[in-house]
């Protein structure tokens, strides 16, 4: 069963939801698992292919944009999962739904930050897990 894991920003924490998907997912690579970033809108997939190319200077983190490129040299794919049945062992979502193909992943991860429709479409998706009986975790992320 889908592990799903929350990560909230805290209101003191700076950056938001996509500075922190790329944190979790370069976390994630470097721990050996292959990533979706889940997004249906292609200007946040631009906005977070942009940010894992800046965000550290001192390293590059190999990521890709899904349908695009090469799966087998990017552990890291960006963007709409829900035609997407290649196998990935974590799934961030950044779309304010539950993806319906979640349960295709070992770990899902929810990623909220101050934005008030974020939260509430989190707060959602939330209840969605929890009365579904999947395993959840959230961590404070200051």
């Amino acid at each position: 069963m889908t592990r799903v894991d929350f990560y909230v920003l805290q209101p003191d924490a700076t950056g938001d939801r996509f500075v922190l998907a790329c944190r979790i997912a370069e976390k994630a690579r470097r721990a050996g698992s292959r990533v979706l970033i889940h997004s249906t809108v292609d200007e946040e997939c631009r906005h977070l292919d942009r940010l894992l190319w800046t965000l550290w200077d001192d390293s590059f983190i190999p990521h890709g944009m899904l349908g695009r490129d090469d799966r087998a040299l990017n552990p890291i794919l960006i963007g709409d999962g829900s035609a997407d049945t290649e196998e990935h062992e974590v799934m961030i979502n950044l779309s304010p739904e539950v993806p319906r193909f979640f349960s295709r992943y070992d770990r899902l991860i929810e990623c909220v930050d101050h934005d008030e429709g974020v939260k509430q479409a989190g707060r959602e998706r939330f209840r969605y897990y929890r009365e579904h009986g999947y395993p959840m975790n959230t961590f404070d992320v200051g």
